[in-house]
Formats: structure tokens, sequence, C-alpha cells
């Protein structure tokens, strides 16, 4: 059973920059898309961002398409999630997951493996 761990989350002024990294325990994340994926209070988790295994190919929501980055580092293990001008309404606990497949997914079935989360919040 492979182990995701998100880190960087925090604090912010809205138009603020946040960089959040996920790694794994144990086995790597090989040739396998990594999404993101937030939950709000009170809502649903919902699609963010998902990356390719090869870091070519990336989708993103609409909400945040032009100031999240998704990028990964196959050497090092680690996929990250630039998120740049933030507002106060993306305020979530912020997960990552491993994809079924090579395939970046955007739905809640494409992937398994999902971590522990960590804290985003946007001050206005």
């Amino acid at each position: 059973q492979m182990q995701l761990v998100e880190s960087g989350g925090g604090l912010v002024q809205a138009g603020g920059s946040l960089r959040l990294s996920c790694t794994t325990s144990g086995r790597t994340f090989g040739s396998y898309a990594v999404g993101w994926r937030r939950q709000a209070p009170g809502k649903e988790r919902e699609f963010v961002a998902t990356i390719d295994w090869s870091g070519a190919n990336t989708y993103y929501s609409d909400s945040v398409k032009g100031r999240f980055t998704i990028s990964r580092d196959n050497a090092k293990n680690i996929v990250y999630l630039q998120m740049n001008t933030l507002k106060p309404e993306d305020t979530a606990v912020y997960y990552c997951a491993v994809g079924n497949s090579w395939y970046p997914g955007t739905i809640e079935s494409d992937f398994r493996s999902w971590g522990q989360g960590t804290q985003v919040t946007v001050s206005s």
C-alpha cells in the first residue's frame, strides 16, 4: 500500500502564493499519474489538477486554470502544486492521490491511495 504525504499548506493572504508538495513513503509514484483534489468545509471533494506519468500532460479545473501549476520530479519522487494569486475560495484541505494508470484522470475513481491532506487557508 502506497502512503502519500502532503506538505506546504498554511495561512496566506489573498493574492499570495503557496507551493504544496506530495511524496510517498515506501513505493515511488512510478509510471502513474498523480492528482490534486480539495475539499472545503461543507462541500464535496473536487478536482483541482492532474499530471500524467511523464509530466508532459496536465489538466486543471476551470477555477484554478492560469493560477495553479502542477509539476513532478520523478527523480525525487515529488509532485508539486504551485498556487499563485490565491483567493479566499481556494481555502480547503488539499489532497494528493496516485492514479490507477499513467492517464491523468479527473474524477475521483481515477485515483487511489489518498494522502491525509494539508490545510490551505486564504484570508481576505
